[in-house]
């Protein structure tokens, strides 16, 4: 992130920097299937924790208020608006993502209509369909393309994170009986990213000390998400709507990624732009999903559970995607 903040000018370099750094196809930089397991073993071990310690549910009721009202915000905050973006700059590339993420909300609220689901579920789960670890994210991104790679995941970030939260948050306010409106203006999610969307495009720099420390912050918060994500797990949860889970993990992690591809190969993306925006496409959903749930009166075990499958999912469905790519273009 620090590379990024000195190296990119604008998306504009970026694309240049991004052509330059990777002029042919290659695979040799793809990640194995070990590329989540840290990721899973987070889970396990806060699983194991709240089971067989003395680090009991009580424990974590409060880890999860100090993730979704601190850690996270800060995360957000602080990797919106440390990566500049100029306004009409990798339009296309952007667009791109955007409709990976708005074709996933489309499909998942979708699922609702379909017959016996159940509405709390849905709401609680529906999120898991669209929503992508933006962390795994920028580290994968970084593994295929460098710092370009970075800034170009950065970009799908600062313009997907707001819209995935506006979407994760109203089925939840609906089903909860909440004023939608009202849950938008208090969500520190939403409030977090529209903050650092709003300081990116004003040209904020934060102060070293403030950078540092929000950095600092916010690095706790995917390890303690997902440890409470393992905390919260109850492995029967799931079986309550199988289908419904089913529905939501094809979308996460078969039609997204291949509407990903499409996208990438039809509209003949740049090669570090194409990588990025299908390993997008392939991430495991959010670990912050079962938090957001939790918090605003939603099924947390089943969210955790969806959580925790995608995980697994994405462990091999990330290089399978990015090996279709490759023999498509």
């Amino acid at each position: 992130m620090r590379a990024l903040c000195t190296a990119a000018g604008g998306a504009p370099a970026v694309a240049a920097a991004a052509a330059a750094a990777a002029p042919g196809w290659h695979t040799g930089r793809m990640p194995d299937l070990l590329l989540l397991l840290p990721d899973f073993a987070l889970i396990a071990l806060g699983y194991l924790l709240c089971r067989h310690t003395a680090l009991d549910r009580s424990v974590w009721d409060g880890a999860e208020k100090l993730v979704y009202y601190l850690l996270f915000p800060c995360l957000l905050f602080n990797a919106i608006v440390r990566n500049p973006i100029q306004p009409g700059a990798a339009a296309t590339f952007g667009a791109s993502g955007l409709a990976v993420v708005v074709c996933g909300i489309a499909l998942a609220y979708a699922l609702a209509r379909a017959p016996g689901v159940d509405a709390r579920l849905h709401a609680s789960g529906a999120q898991t369909a669209f929503r992508f670890n933006s962390y795994v994210a920028l580290a994968l991104a970084e593994r295929l393309a460098g710092a370009p790679g970075v800034a170009l995941q950065a970009l799908l970030v600062s313009l997907c994170v707001p819209v995935c939260n506006i979407g994760a948050v109203w089925p939840l306010a609906r089903h909860g009986g909440h004023g939608y409106l009202k849950e938008l203006a208090k969500n520190p999610l939403i409030l977090s990213t529209v903050a650092g969307l709003l300081g990116n495009l004003a040209g904020l720099q934060l102060p070293e000390l403030a950078s540092t420390t929000l950095s600092r912050i916010g690095g706790a918060a995917l390890p303690l998400g997902l440890m409470a994500v393992g905390a919260g797990l109850r492995f029967g949860a799931l079986r309550e709507a199988p289908r419904l889970a089913a529905g939501f993990m094809a979308i996460r992690h078969a039609l997204l990624p291949a509407l990903a591809i499409a996208l990438a190969v039809g509209l003949a993306l740049p090669t570090a732009q194409a990588l990025v925006l299908v390993s997008f496409a392939a991430m495991p959903t959010a670990s912050s999903a079962y938090v957001l749930a939790t918090r605003m009166g939603g099924h947390g075990p089943y969210v955790a559970g969806l959580v925790t499958v995608s995980t697994l999912l994405a462990m091999p469905g990330l290089p399978l995607a990015l090996a279709a790519l490759a023999a498509l273009r």
